[in-house]
């Protein structure tokens, strides 16, 4: 009889819930510890068949003040941190361009 166990802890994979993540463009951050990310996504029209964009205005967490209008960045969902605000800047994706 061998002693084995097996590699993956089944309720340690069911703990672990992976984040939602959206990529999206900052347009504001004028408040403090928070900005504004517009995330556009390209959806099917139901009845025509064409293609259209669609955005949302999502508020995430910048605890450095980091972000700025114009930044491409990554967000996860988090615990909610205000009224409107339960998502958090991850990462920055790509510097906006210089004017």
């Amino acid at each position: 009889m061998s002693d084995s166990k097996p590699t993956c802890d089944a309720k340690a994979v069911s703990d672990h819930k992976l984040k939602r993540t959206l990529t999206g463009t900052v347009t504001s951050d004028k408040m403090n510890k928070t900005v504004t990310v517009l995330v556009e996504r390209k959806v099917k029209h139901p009845l025509l068949g064409k293609i259209i964009r669609v955005s949302k205005k999502y508020h995430a967490h910048d605890e450095a003040n980091e972000f700025h209008a114009g930044d491409v960045v990554m967000i996860e969902e988090c615990r909610p941190i205000a009224k409107t605000k339960s998502w958090r800047v991850s990462k920055l994706l790509e510097k906006a361009q210089a004017a």
